[in-house]
């Protein structure tokens, strides 16, 4: 998170005209700034979790279906700038139940049916609550966007406290992904008045990207990857066939004079 600088020449913290001493803006910084933290900790907890899954489908299934994983943190203009856009109390408490994407993690795939499996994985984690889900996948935006939104809670332990934090988890396929990334780059060049042909063009990729997904999801399943996950060791299991084999591949690479440790 960049650093939030002070502007002494402001008058008052939020643009209303009132005088407010110079001690007393920093403590609104800082107590601002605690509270983005939390939201820095909720995407750290959240990103943890997807990548123990990463990580736990590389090591028992021969498929893996988290391409990547990447995260966004608002920052505390751009969260105060909604807050006042859409008329919210400008509080912390008002901040926190109606501002439900500051925190943000996105989660990208292969194919279709990876979504919904990530998203139950996710969702059927014990700390894990899910607020709202918006499907923009079987319900497409207008414009072509495609994506699965989950806002969820979840705790961050604190020094001193425990707090439960929203964030958003978006869930798409690559193809999804490559046209939201180039529709925001489009919208951003022309500051959101888009000429109507490259609308109409945008459209147009949208539903391509959706047929090229339809054809690797059929494709997918027809491929025969014996994905059976390989069943976990059972508390019982007898490891010393495994210990043996590891003492004797230690004492052939021991060198002469190693103590045993």
């Amino acid at each position: 998170m960049r650093p939030w600088q002070l502007d002494h020449s402001t008058e008052g913290p939020f643009g209303n005209g009132e005088q407010i001493a110079v001690d007393d803006l920093r403590v609104l910084r800082e107590q601002f700034v605690d509270f983005m933290l939390g939201y820095k900790f909720a995407i750290d907890e959240v990103t943890t979790k997807i990548n123990i899954l990463r990580e736990d489908f590389n090591n028992t299934h021969e498929y893996n279906p988290i391409e990547h994983v990447g995260s966004r943190l608002k920052s505390p203009e751009s969260v105060l700038e909604k807050v006042q856009r859409k008329n919210y109390a400008m509080n912390l408490a008002a901040i926190r139940e109606n501002v439900l994407d500051i925190a943000g993690v996105r989660v990208v795939c292969s194919f279709i049916s990876d979504i919904g499996a990530i998203r139950d994985m996710l969702a059927g984690q014990e700390d894990i609550t899910v607020l709202e889900e918006r499907d923009y996948i079987t319900h497409r935006k207008p414009n072509g966007y495609q994506s699965l939104h989950l806002i969820v809670q979840i705790p961050v332990f604190r020094s001193d406290r425990t707090e439960r934090i929203p964030v958003e988890i978006q869930i798409r396929t690559i193809a999804m992904d490559f046209w939201a990334s180039l529709e925001h780059k489009i919208y951003y060049k022309y500051r959101g008045e888009v000429p109507p042909n490259l609308r109409a063009d945008l459209a147009q990729a949208a539903e391509v990207a959706t047929q090229l997904d339809e054809k690797m999801e059929a494709l997918h399943r027809q491929v025969d990857r014996g994905a059976h996950a390989r069943s976990g060791p059972a508390d019982s299991l007898d490891l010393s066939v495994l210990y043996n084999n590891l003492v004797a591949e230690h004492a052939v690479n021991r060198r002469p004079g190693d103590r045993p440790s």
